[in-house]
């Protein structure tokens, strides 16, 4: 996609993406002549949903050649709106901004809380949760997605239902799989369908948060199916808004603090 050159005065905005808050954003901020916007997205997704501003696709090469990038590009704002789960892309924005001294903002969507007649199991790691089905054979619902699915060939006495957007292939090599590509949103009705036509036993899920797959929970709630709930991996601590609207405040603004400060990892 073209865009108007950029003047001196233009804010050069790099959005790292990947989730709808990018998505939200990027259509947003498309087409303002004030602004000249890159999504960077990690390359994961062979087929990306389009977006109404120029992206790019894969990795910078650490922190240190992200910060090159942002100053090779001039860039004045970086957005870092990745998958809560991007531990890694999320510490180096948090590195390559203070390097680069340029002005760094996160979108972190809420976790899902615990809700009644919510039965969670918590853990902190993807083996763990595999631990937690048991050695008895059950039958799960594994939405964890593909980068992580091959954990559980670890337990292949369990029978699989595996859900991602891209082909599982051969990460998962368990006697019974059975894999459903599809992208969300998901709503209840369909997932209260698709977990007992499926006959499921207990779901696995990472806390994402958001709207758009919350329907399997929601829908283990009301069938009484015990969730194995991986909790999220710790963040920089860097300033950061809950959602889109908040970023594109943010950068309406133009009154803020300076070059982002790396505070913790």
């Amino acid at each position: 996609m073209t865009s108007a050159p950029p003047t001196s005065d233009t804010m050069r905005i790099l959005i790292l993406g990947g989730t709808g808050e990018a998505s939200t954003l990027s259509r947003s901020l498309a087409g303002r002549a004030d602004l000249a916007v890159m999504l960077s997205l990690a390359g994961r997704t062979a087929s990306p949903k389009p977006e109404p501003v120029p992206t790019r696709s894969g990795g910078f090469g650490g922190a240190e050649g992200l910060a090159r990038y942002l100053r090779a590009e001039a860039i004045t704002h970086l957005i870092d709106a990745t998958h809560p789960f991007a531990a890694t892309i999320s510490g180096h924005a948090a590195r390559a901004a203070a390097s680069a001294e340029v002005p760094l903002l996160a979108i972190r969507r809420p976790a899902w809380s615990r809700e009644p007649g919510d039965v969670w199991i918590e853990v902190d790691r993807m083996e763990e949760a595999v631990a937690a089905l048991g050695a008895e054979p059950r039958r799960v619902f594994l939405t964890v997605g593909r980068q992580e699915a091959g954990a559980f060939a670890a337990a292949p006495q369990h029978a699989y239902l595996a859900r991602t957007v891209e082909p599982l292939g051969r990460i998962l090599a368990v006697p019974d799989l059975t894999a459903l590509e599809a992208r969300g949103p998901f709503d209840i009705a369909s997932e209260v369908a698709l977990m007992r036509a499926s006959g499921i036993e207990v779901l696995v899920s990472k806390n994402a948060g958001g709207a758009a797959t919350y329907g399997k929970i929601a829908a283990a709630r009301s069938l009484g199916i015990p969730v194995v709930m991986v909790r999220r991996p710790s963040k920089p601590d860097v300033p950061s808004v809950p959602d889109a609207a908040a970023a594109l405040r943010w950068l309406d603004r133009g009154d803020h603090a300076g070059p982002a400060t790396l505070r913790a990892v």
